[in-house]
């Protein structure tokens, strides 16, 4: 058996800032008490939106290379969420403004009929920071659009997050690279928030050049074979098993 590319990271260079944001303030909204039975409500007209970033191609002033394979990650989350009623767009080599006015916009919509939202971001990055073709931003300034205080017509509703980057420039397992009732009750205004990434805080994250990156991959597997089976906990303990399946094969392959 073998497998066709190179495995690569998507790492960012060595001169990235980071920050400390301040705490997250509780809201006052309308919202049934947690319960061991709670279940998200999927009695909505529509399923809801999955925004996909897609960055491939950066300035030479930023230091990042190319990520070959993305467009494969972004076809395949696009076929996906589409089947599973989504209305699904892909944005393309987006500028850290660029991506700003974009989830800005579809956070200022009316998703009052939608049941939940899903962005999937690919593109490199470190720990909190993400990139766009022409530099990086905290990935909380993105995140944050969709909290409950900013997007009122998403709470209570689930806001999911995919997140292909690296978290850091540490190589996991040695692997080697080149680069209830009715009721009012306070909620903290970023739940409801799932984040999913490609990586352990402060790892690379593997992509490979044909065949796009071991977590997209093995997402997209996975939700095509359980989306509609299976809650969305049991589906990423799967992912997680097939992603470090995959770290697994290639350490025996380089041994």
């Amino acid at each position: 058996m073998s497998v066709n590319g190179e495995d690569s990271t998507d790492a960012k260079r060595e001169d990235g800032q980071r920050s400390e944001g301040p705490a997250l303030a509780p809201m006052d909204v309308d919202a049934k008490p947690q319960s061991h039975s709670f279940r998200y409500s999927l009695n909505f007209p529509s399923i809801g939106q999955c925004i996909i970033i897609n960055n491939k191609n950066f300035d030479k002033r930023t230091g990042m290379n190319q990520r070959n394979g993305t467009d494969v990650d972004a076809a395949n989350a696009m076929k996906v969420f589409t089947k599973l009623g989504y209305k699904a767009k892909v944005y393309n080599d987006q500028t850290v403004e660029q991506m700003k006015q974009v989830l800005t916009a579809v956070s200022k919509e009316d998703h009052s009929c939608s049941a939940s939202f899903i962005c999937v971001l690919l593109s490199h990055g470190d720990e909190g920071v993400f990139f766009g073709t022409d530099g990086s931003i905290q990935l909380k300034d993105l995140t944050s659009l969709f909290r409950g205080n900013r997007c009122k017509s998403l709470v209570g509703k689930p806001k999911l997050f995919f997140i292909q980057a690296c978290r850091g420039t540490d190589l996991d397992a040695g692997i080697e690279t080149d680069s209830g009732d009715n009721g009012t009750t306070k909620i903290p205004v970023e739940a409801d928030f799932l984040y999913a990434f490609s990586t352990a805080p402060g790892y690379y994250s593997w992509r490979n050049t044909m065949t796009g990156s071991w977590f997209i991959q093995s997402l997209c597997d996975m939700i095509s074979k359980y989306g509609e089976k299976l809650e969305l906990q049991h589906i990423m303990t799967r992912v997680n098993h097939k992603t470090s399946a995959w770290q697994t094969f290639i350490c025996r392959r380089k041994a």
